[in-house]
């Protein structure tokens, strides 16, 4: 079994889902007592939130690749990056590593593929849905087509991530929004909807909508189980 390295505690509130995940697949696949090799390092997400809100990704890129760096040490044979956002210096911290990254957008595209999935919608924190580094991988590489919210529902989106999920806080008005805005992407044309942020699915699940929802977390998390299995 191969050792999977994570890169966690943004928020510690989804890297727990990580954790959960992955053990229960590794136990699933193999029975017994099985249960996953993990090297895990978790920072200080209240250092990476004020950097990202500044707009100083360098400065969250040089905090991330020294993590990574202890993770490789660690014994770790190949990285998770445990939150979507992060995936913006994604290259910043492979470029330290000489262990392969398994990028959260290439795992849920390729989920998105094999179920025939062209055009999806995205939910995530301003920054994924926003700017270009995750959008843009799902377009130019697997050729799926995205759409966003609406500026007030992304801030809508960006508020309930930060003020509530990330703290472990789960409030009823909010999942209602979160329905809300999945079905209106829904009329837009999107086919499925990606809970582009690794807290989402801490709020809303497939019993709450009609809407195909794909969790990248539990995505992330399966496909970590797979290659550490893997020959």
């Amino acid at each position: 079994m191969k050792t999977i390295g994570l890169l966690g505690g943004m928020s510690w509130e989804s890297t727990a889902s990580y954790y959960k995940a992955i053990n229960e697949g590794v136990k699933k696949e193999l029975g017994g007592l099985h249960s996953a090799k993990v090297a895990l390092y978790s920072v200080n997400f209240d250092e990476i939130e004020k950097l990202q809100h500044a707009g100083n990704w360098a400065a969250t890129a040089e905090i991330l690749s020294e993590a990574a760096k202890s993770v490789e040490a660690a014994g770790a044979d190949f990285l998770l990056i445990c939150t979507n956002t992060m995936h913006k210096v994604a290259k910043e911290i492979e470029q330290v590593m000489s262990i392969p990254l398994l990028h959260i957008a290439d795992a849920t595209a390729n989920e998105l593929q094999a179920d025939g999935i062209k055009k999806v919608g995205l939910l995530g924190t301003r920054f994924t849905m926003e700017q270009d580094f995750y959008i843009n991988r799902l377009t130019e590489q697997f050729g799926i087509e995205v759409v966003v919210p609406d500026l007030p529902d992304r801030e809508i989106i960006h508020k309930v991530i930060y003020d509530e999920l990330c703290k472990g806080v789960i409030k009823d008005d909010s999942r209602a929004e979160y329905v809300r805005i999945t079905e209106a992407l829904s009329e837009q044309g999107a086919e499925a909807v990606i809970l582009g942020c690794t807290e989402i699915a801490l709020l809303i699940s497939s019993q709450d909508t009609d809407v195909p929802l794909y969790d990248t977390t539990k995505i992330h998390a399966e496909a970590a189980v797979k290659l550490a299995l893997s020959e």
